[in-house]
């Protein structure tokens, strides 16, 4: 159990998830580099399904991802996605060295 701001949650708090970087890729994917430091493949085409994410198929939109505050947004904050959403939706990644 724990509380916060004075309720009290059963099981224990998860910790909390937040994107420090990201990397669009072409073919609505990207590279997105959580916090905790664990990189992670995640394929946008997942969100066309929904209505709010429909701009994402311009390619220049999807290009222009950023992070503000920990979260993924496009087209100056009109468009975001949880950070935990992302994780759970994503593929773990390791990048490969050439030597």
């Amino acid at each position: 159990m724990y509380i916060v701001n004075g309720i009290a949650f059963a099981g224990t708090k998860a910790s909390e998830t937040f994107v420090q970087a990201v990397k669009p890729l072409d073919d609505l994917m990207m590279i997105v580099t959580f916090t905790s430091g664990e990189k992670r493949l995640f394929d946008a085409t997942q969100l066309l399904a929904f209505p709010a994410f429909q701009p994402l198929k311009d390619e220049k939109i999807f290009k222009n991802a950023k992070v503000e505050h920990g979260v993924v947004t496009w087209a100056d904050g009109e468009i975001d996605i949880a950070p935990e959403t992302m994780y759970e939706t994503s593929y773990a990644y390791q990048d490969m060295q050439i030597q």
